[in-house]
């Protein structure tokens, strides 16, 4: 029987796939499509197909979705035996992964150890990874093998994952093949190999219309129970479950239990299966008796995966327990008490304390090799084992939390809404769960302010924290001024570092900067205080509201240490961006562009989406039209005000005043933490240039409270040469120019002989200008601040002197990536090095090095130590 009945097309694309793989151009395809249509068929094909290959296989599993890294496992199995070839970090972090060693693995690491050994094994043969049935793949495996198919690009491996529509969210980006049904002369003809006996013609067209093509509908159909039935109508996965359920009510009792312990025990596990069904009184020879719905091999396997639904389903209540309890006590409690303990609470009839607690020491073992996943979800079922009203509460808060960590927010709303407590602990979570689902939406303070308000007597101190916590998200979403007004009534502080964070912000919304700048510059300053820890973000805010260039920078530095210290990757990021914008704004353009790299390489690698801010920022400053413009509509709302200053900065550079009054007035109209401050020059230079006065005066006065209460040479600086624009006098633009200089802060530095040179050109003073204008174009320039720097050669020609032509920079014509991978080799890492910074495989970091070489006319490695822009 011809199984690929009019699936050429879609197997000559699979061919394809493994003709590129041999030729070093890997790459993934996930073939998608409803059950019965036809994925596992083509799947076997392309196994058959790959001629020469090595290939590895794997099947997710409905019940292993709980267990982290379950089918990396499967699929890495036969190619531990190369583990002894990864570097030492990536093997302990495979071995943490499939629990053959302790410690937590981070995600990224198993992902390059898994990528390590592809390539080990490349050495010999082309790889084919299988995995069907992704649909239900384990969250940790999922991530893992969507990394593995975005790195396998100059590699020989191909990818294939069948999987039911929509598919796992991890590998929505990897390119798909969708399986739609037969067409009509397809269909009629796999009917007829399927149905040998004449078939009135009204019921083959029915037959034929209702089932859609699905290929294994119409091989089902024959099982079914009388062809008469199946003219009155029927839904594709239906027939082909009712096809296995009448062919399941036919065998003996002891085969249907047999199936149904199957079933249950989603690995496959011969002996194991074997081992429950003796203590169910099931003989070995049963296996023989199922009528094919199952093969009992080495390993267990249903013919589809809609025949072990089937077979689960129809068991009733009591029989599934029966078979869960069976399994549970043939698993090994010290080799799987994770399995155990799941089968024990699948089989419990009610609430049992001991199951709960056994699932509460899964949830942390999962946890502790990184599959908080299925910490979630052992806590989850733990929490509805509990009897003890208090336990059950600490069980669904530590659920909630994991739940939220995952993302998976409506489970954690629903656990929440499970309990009735006044436990302030529940409105915290609430608060958060709020900011994470709707990011200023639901009012995600008010939880926050509504617990400080009930620990205020009974815990001052986290009462404090949770005023704290409410104003950080306050910042975000725009309600500081209303929350700092509720955080009146907080009860004393002790004098620890939240609590003058916490006075002190409070004292900078009502009394501004002035009153609160002495008391937060100190503790800002203490970056290893405890109440930065959990609030780095809040740090580097408040930070940049006292322009302090030199906190922003520790702060930014902390957060990347402390995640590649912790292996935390979601931190690395943050602080990548924070500290990109940093050294974009001290003109450090080729380091920012390096950390931006590293950013984009990290979310890459995870699956999420980049910090788009740095990358503007730094556009921004270069004063790059088209990319900063195109940056603009993928800044997502909460990061308005961020792009707000971006477009200033970027059109007081093209001399555009106008728009850059508008962007500017924007910035600062909301007055929030950060970004308004350092948009009020942007205001001020813009509104000057436009010949608008009054609001320019307007954000001199602020600007001028804020830059003396400050006190940085950065801030005195800037408020130096916005305060000379307004009022004309010289000696602002002298004291500028003189504070700058001593700043890290090149940008502004350049800006400020730039201002000057054009004020001194108006004046009629061309000596003293070109001086100005020459210092001005030479810094910008060198900096590469095109917009600022052309601005500077055009005020030059207009005192009668031509700026010193500059040559584009070589290294301007790379990308990013190319940028940073330059820079790394120029240091003499090896393409080793650089991919594993990178997140990236050796084969892949040398092509981008042919690249690069090709764009600068270079010939070897050596030669990229010679470039200045690189280094």
């Amino acid at each position: 029987m011809d199984m690929l009945l009019g699936r050429h097309a879609e197997m000559a694309r699979l061919t394809a796939l493994l003709d590129a793989a041999r030729q070093g151009r890997g790459g993934a395809l996930v073939v998608k499509g409803e059950p019965g249509i036809g994925k596992s068929v083509l799947l076997r094909q392309a196994e058959q197909a790959a001629d020469g290959f090595l290939v590895i296989r794997a099947t997710g599993a409905q019940f292993e979705m709980e267990l982290p890294f379950a089918v990396l496992h499967q699929l890495c199995a036969p190619l531990l035996d190369r583990l002894g070839d990864l570097a030492p970090p990536q093997r302990t972090a495979l071995e943490g992964a499939f629990g053959l060693d302790s410690g937590t693995p981070e995600p990224l690491m198993v992902g390059l150890a898994a990528l390590g050994l592809l390539l080990a094994a490349l050495r010999e043969r082309p790889v084919l990874c299988v995995v069907d049935d992704a649909q239900w793949l384990d969250h940790a495996s999922a991530h893992t093998l969507a990394f593995l198919a975005r790195r396998i690009g100059t590699e020989r491996v191909a990818m294939v994952f069948g999987a039911r529509e929509p598919g796992p969210a991890a590998l929505a980006d990897l390119p798909e093949l969708g399986l739609r049904g037969l067409c009509e002369a397809e269909a009629r003809a796999l009917l007829a190999q399927a149905v040998h006996a004449p078939l009135d013609e009204r019921v083959r067209d029915r037959i034929l219309s209702e089932s859609r093509g699905n290929p294994l509908a119409l091989l089902e159909l024959p099982r079914t129970a009388g062809l008469a039935g199946m003219a009155g109508g029927f839904d594709v996965p239906a027939v082909i479950e009712q096809s296995y359920l009448t062919r399941l009510r036919a065998l003996p009792d002891p085969a249907r239990t047999l199936l149904t312990v199957a079933a249950a025990e989603p690995v496959g596990d011969a002996g194991l299966l074997w081992r429950a069904a003796g203590r169910l009184g099931i003989a070995a020879d049963t296996a023989a008796r199922t009528g094919g719905l199952a093969e009992f091999g080495t390993r267990i396997r249903f013919s589809h995966p809609l025949a072990r639904s089937a077979v689960y389903g129809a068991a009733t209540a009591g029989e599934r327990r029966r078979a869960h309890a069976a399994l549970a006590e043939a698993t090994d409690p010290a080799a799987e008490p994770d399995r155990r303990a799941w089968h024990r609470a699948q089989a419990a009839l009610g609430p049992d304390e001991e199951i709960a607690a056994e699932l509460d020491a899964s949830a942390a073992r999962a946890q502790a090799r990184g599959g908080i996943a299925a910490a979630a979800a052992f806590l989850e079922r733990s929490a509805a084992l509990t009897t003890d009203p208090a336990a059950r509460a600490e069980r669904v808060l530590a659920a909630a939390r994991a739940k939220l960590a995952v993302g998976a927010f409506e489970v954690a709303a629903d656990l929440l809404s499970s309990v009735e407590s006044d436990d302030p602990r529940f409105d915290v979570l609430r608060g958060r769960l709020s900011f994470a689902r709707y990011r200023g939406g639901g009012d995600p303070a008010a939880y926050l302010l509504r617990a400080a308000r009930a620990l205020a007597e009974a815990d001052p101190a986290r009462s404090r924290a949770c005023y704290l916590d409410a104003m950080e998200m306050g910042v975000f979403t725009g309600e500081l001024a209303a929350i700092v007004d509720a955080a009146g009534s907080a009860p004393p502080g002790t004098g620890t570092g939240t609590d003058i964070v916490l006075d002190g912000l409070v004292t900078l919304v009502t009394r501004g900067h002035a009153a609160a700048a002495g008391p937060l510059r100190p503790i800002v300053r203490r970056l290893d205080d405890e109440v930065w820890a959990s609030r780095p973000s809040l740090g580097y805010m408040v930070a940049a509201e006292l322009w302090d260039i030199e906190v922003m920078r520790g702060t930014a530095e902390r957060v990347v240490a402390a995640g590649r210290e912790s292996g935390a990757f979601h931190l690395v990021p943050i602080g990548l961006a924070m500290l990109a914008t940093v050294r974009a704004h001290e003109g450090a353009f080729g380091p920012a562009a390096e950390m931006i790299s590293e950013e984009e390489a990290i979310a890459s690698a995870t699956g999420a989406a980049p910090l788009v801010y740095p990358r503007l920022h730094l556009a921004a400053l270069r004063g790059r039209r088209e990319e900063a413009m195109a940056l603009f509509a993928d800044v997502p709302p909460r990061m308005s005000l961020s792009a707000q200053w971006a477009a200033a900065v970027l059109h007081n550079g093209l001399a555009d005043y106008p728009a850059a009054l508008e962007a500017a007035q924007a910035a600062t109209a909301s007055g929030d933490l950060g970004v308004s401050a350092l948009a009020l020059p942007e205001l001020i230079e813009a509104a000057v240039r436009s010949g608008r006065p009054e609001p320019a005066a307007g954000a001199l006065r602020e600007l001028t409270v804020r830059a003396r209460a400050a006190g940085s040479a950065w801030a005195l600086g800037v408020e130096a040469y916005c305060r000379a624009l307004v009022t004309g006098e010289e000696d602002g633009y002298r004291e500028a120019v003189e504070r700058l200089r001593i700043s890290p802060m090149a940008v502004h530095r350049g800006r400020a002989h730039l201002l000057y040179g054009e004020w001194l050109r108006r004046e009629g003073r061309r000596r003293d200008a070109r001086a100005q204008l020459r210092q001005a174009h030479e810094q910008l320039s060198g900096l590469g601040a095109e917009a600022f720097a052309r601005r500077a050669a055009g005020e030059l020609r207009g005192t009668g002197e031509q700026a010193r032509s500059r040559s584009a920079a070589q290294g301007e014509q790379l990308t990013l990536q190319e940028v940073h991978i330059a820079r790394l080799v120029a240091e003499g890492a090896t393409s080793k090095d650089v991919a594993a910074t990178l997140f990236l495989s050796p084969r892949t970091i040398d092509a981008h090095l042919r690249n690069i070489f090709r764009k600068l006319g270079l010939t070897s490695r050596r030669q990229l130590r010679d470039l200045p822009e690189i280094r």
